[in-house]
């Protein structure tokens, strides 16, 4: 089910809230899509999804190839017949500020992270959202 622009309803919000692993597909530089687990954090209002890396990790890399404008990317989350998907442009952000509130929220949402000196924050834009919850 797509909705447009954006799906708000409160069971899909509350399902961003839990804990899942999440995964994130990114298309590497020859265009062939690169899917790998990750935790993901999801700001309706501010139309963002965030996930925390490491500035030398293929998805930032992916991202970084895609130029300036940044790169079209999916997450998906899945609990038995529940699913949600964001997508969007994602880029790679690596201001303090940009980091610390990231790992703030991945925190809320997962647990506190390992220490990261190389910590950058992809951070899509979301554009859709598909989901059964």
């Amino acid at each position: 089910m797509t909705t447009a622009p954006l799906r708000t309803d409160d069971a899909y919000l509350d399902f961003w809230r839990e804990r899942h692993l999440c995964t994130l597909c990114t298309p590497r530089p020859d265009g062939t899509p690169h899917l790998v687990p990750v935790g993901v954090t999801y700001d309706a209002d501010a139309g963002l999804a965030r996930v925390i890396t490491g500035r030398g990790s293929r998805k930032a890399r992916n991202v970084l190839a895609a130029g300036p404008g940044g790169a079209r990317v999916a997450v998906c989350q899945v609990d038995g017949a529940r699913w949600a998907t964001l997508e969007g442009m994602a880029v790679v952000r690596d201001e303090p500020e940009a980091v610390a509130d990231a790992v703030r929220r991945y925190t809320e949402r997962y647990r506190v992270p390992r220490a990261n000196p190389e910590r950058v924050v992809l951070e899509i834009r979301v554009t859709r959202t598909m989901g059964r919850v």
